[in-house]
């Protein structure tokens, strides 16, 4: 299958199954007028995200990388009237740019942007003794992915979900020794998890969205 059959088959995902409204085009004009990368999830696997996390009956959520806040909309869209996500941002402008569109979006309650780097971030909240999550999804730094696992893991209930992004390689060829090949390793062979990987198109390729299980020690 050539490239242009796949960009085919992405753009007929996201318009059959991955339909925006105009709350997610305002959120992706959003990121694009600050001048935040084009990183976003995709208009389907936004969908995904949201099927996910109301198909675990997640009411508590920790976001990994908030970025302009369009994961953080479809997450949210996924949760009970009482459900939140506290995710978790480095960048001050990237987290401005994310509450503008959360706010627009009616989620501005919903979630609440925490800026600094992750692990700081998830030290706090065990020091503070963080209540744990139902679900967490990971889309930040992929050099960092597997001290991300380690250190969400704890956070996470037994029979919650660890969801993480881009982790299919694009090039089969090379060796995948970085960040996302040694955390899909220590996924795959971690004692108190079920994982799956999904693949998921891309303009450029497919990548893959990682659903785990966490099933206890």
């Amino acid at each position: 299958m050539d490239q242009k059959q796949l960009a085919r088959i992405d753009r007929y995902l996201d318009e059959q199954f991955g339909r925006e409204d105009d709350v997610l085009r305002e959120t992706r004009a959003e990121m694009s007028r600050a001048k935040l990368p084009s990183i976003a999830v995709s208009a389907a696997e936004g969908r995904a995200l949201q099927v996910l996390t109301a198909l675990s009956g997640a009411k508590r959520v920790l976001e990994l990388g908030t970025l302009g806040g369009y994961s953080a909309t479809c997450i949210a869209r996924g949760l009970p009237h009482d459900g939140i996500i506290i995710s978790l941002e480095l960048d001050e402008h990237h987290a401005a740019t994310a509450r503008k569109n959360l706010e627009r979006a009616g989620f501005a309650s919903k979630v609440e942007v925490r800026v600094g780097a992750a692990l700081d971030s998830i030290a706090a909240m065990k020091a503070a003794g963080e209540p744990q999550f139902d679900m967490a999804f990971i889309d930040a730094d992929k050099d960092n992915y597997p001290v991300y696992l380690n250190e969400v893991y704890p956070l996470v209930r037994n029979g919650g979900v660890i969801l993480a992004d881009n982790t299919m390689p694009r090039n089969m060829e090379a060796p995948f020794d970085g960040g996302i090949g040694r955390f899909n390793v220590a996924a795959t062979e971690h004692p108190g998890l079920i994982c799956a990987n999904f693949p998921m198109l891309r303009d450029d390729g497919i990548d893959a969205l990682m659903v785990c299980i966490k099933v206890g020690d």
